[in-house]
């Protein structure tokens, strides 16, 4: 039963006998704590803008498709589907404690945020500490059994379990505690499938829920049970009794089978389009900054302050999703794109990576790589960490300079923000609201930009503007005058417009040309 705060207990603890007095108060503290916080993780009016963010007309859109209380998602009628609201669902959250307590408050306050931003509304929590989950349940059979009481106490409808539970553990938990019992990975699934816009990106998280639900599938009731297929005993068995050779739950596998398939083609269609434009890119000499990190870490709010691009900004996890590349210019006039990517997560789930890595390929082509850290989240390297590992798998983001951006400097603990640039070599402490550091953010992409490798000194033709446009974008010109003949420009450019310029007549008093 959950025990009143009277008693000096948190409502949030729930007394387990395979645990000692010390480490049931302190799992009651950090329940406690979250709690706490509890409706802080998602709230617009709590979202802070300013005049880099626009008017953020697709916040206005996603909140009007938010759940609301009272409303059911069960469908009456096939018409439904395109102008139903979903209910606010009640949960109770469950985590293990393998670590530190601190690890455990941060990942359990992780999963509250996650949550709340599917749109639920977290009534309880319960930690358990043990050295590995229950093969059966994932909590001891007493745990889960308590966990029953809590979820029959305070009218919860889905228990949300801090891991990825087995096909097995998940439905013999659902059997004792008699609600929907969902697990990290499907939750943040369905916070990617409720934010998701693009084409590529629907299709992209639609295949991740459909390789996650595969195994998972359940038959309920006779229709999902296998039929008889021969002679078998029993009254009303042999012949007559075989069924037509496919049941409900298989003829599903195959549906879901059939639909991933025509998704993995509908997004292998749509990656020519992708690698053209980077290719766009890489043949005008336009350099590339990728913008990387946890999620909520404010990258979007950065991209809106370097850029003014608009961009949405929310106070909720994983609010973008597709990915966003606008134009900026250095102060010498050196034209380059900022790409903004989906945020990571402490054990993103592996088919959301695989899903997402065209997505991710602009960190791999990237020349430059922007590591937004949350500097006033309490365990910003555990965030490095997680990003880092996804990385790793991203073809050529390894060999990618990172610079590590510490944001939100306004709020953050200085304490903290020494102890990550203790540990990493390139840092810079930004704030995307107040625009603290952002100047100095600006030149440091300045400097660490590739710069064109070949000199020019050329006069080109006055018919030739489109060579001139050309190195008014992706070149360094550090002369330009017009004579009677055409433009003279002394410039730096890449190789391949320097091969075409080489062509032109040198102007007067010029050096060689260094190719």
């Amino acid at each position: 039963m959950t025990q009143s705060p009277a008693n000096g207990t948190s409502p949030g603890w729930h007394r387990a006998d395979d645990e000692s007095p010390e480490e049931r108060d302190v799992a009651g503290d950090v329940v406690a704590r979250v709690l706490a916080r509890a409706g802080t993780a998602r709230s617009e009016g709590a979202t802070v803008h300013t005049t880099s963010d626009g008017e953020q007309l697709d916040l206005v859109e996603r909140a009007a498709l938010r759940r609301v209380a009272g409303l059911s998602t069960e469908l009456e009628d096939v018409t439904e589907v395109e102008y139903r609201q979903l209910r606010l669902e009640r949960v109770v959250l469950v985590g293990l404690w393998y670590g530190s307590a601190d690890e455990a408050e941060v990942s359990l306050r992780e999963l509250a945020a996650l949550a709340e931003t599917a749109g639920s509304q977290v009534l309880d929590g319960l930690l358990q500490r043990r050295q590995k989950p229950d093969p059966g349940t994932f909590l001891g059979s007493g745990k889960a059994a308590q966990l029953a009481e809590i979820v029959a106490a305070t009218g919860a409808d889905t228990v949300v379990v801090d891991s990825e539970l087995a096909p097995s553990q998940r439905r013999a938990l659902e059997d004792i505690v008699k609600v929907k019992v969902i697990d990290r990975t499907a939750l943040i699934l369905d916070i990617f499938a409720q934010h998701a816009k693009s084409r590529e990106g629907k299709a992209q998280v639609e295949l991740a829920q459909m390789e996650y639900m595969l195994p998972r599938l359940r038959g309920w009731g006779e229709s999902m049970s296998r039929q008889a297929g021969g002679q078998v005993g029993g009254a009303g068995a042999g012949m007559g009794s075989r069924g037509p050779g496919e049941t409900k739950i298989e003829l599903d596998r195959r549906r879901i089978r059939t639909r991933m398939a025509k998704l993995r083609r509908e997004i292998a269609a749509m990656a020519p389009a992708r690698e053209t434009k980077r290719s766009s890119r890489r043949r005008g000499a336009i350099p590339s900054v990728a913008i990387a990190g946890y999620t909520n870490a404010g990258k979007s709010s950065l991209l809106n302050a370097l850029t003014n691009a608009g961009v949405l900004v929310e106070n909720a996890l994983f609010a973008t999703l597709d990915p966003t590349i606008r134009r900026a210019q250095t102060e010498d006039g050196r034209v380059y794109t900022l790409a903004d990517t989906v945020g990571f997560v402490r054990h993103l789930p592996h088919q959301l990576v695989e899903a997402f890595r065209s997505t991710l390929e602009e960190v791999g082509e990237a020349d430059l790589l922007l590591h937004v850290v949350d500097a006033s989240h309490p365990d910003p390297e555990g965030q490095i960490a997680a990003v880092r590992e996804v990385l790793a798998d991203v073809p050529g983001a390894s060999d990618v300079p990172e610079v590590i951006v510490l944001n939100k400097a306004d709020v953050a603990d200085p304490e903290v923000v020494a102890r990550v640039r203790l540990r990493e070599r390139r840092t810079i402490l930004v704030s995307a609201h107040t625009r603290q550091g952002i100047d100095q953010l600006l030149e440091l992409v300045e400097a660490e930009l590739p710069r064109p490798a070949v000199e020019v000194d050329v006069v080109v033709p006055y018919d030739r503007g489109d060579l001139v446009h050309r190195v008014h974008e992706s070149g360094e010109i550090s002369c330009e005058e017009h004579t009677p003949t055409g433009t003279h420009l002394r410039a730096r450019v890449d190789e391949a417009l320097g091969a075409e310029l080489a062509g032109f007549p040198r102007g007067h008093g010029a050096d060689p040309l260094a190719v």
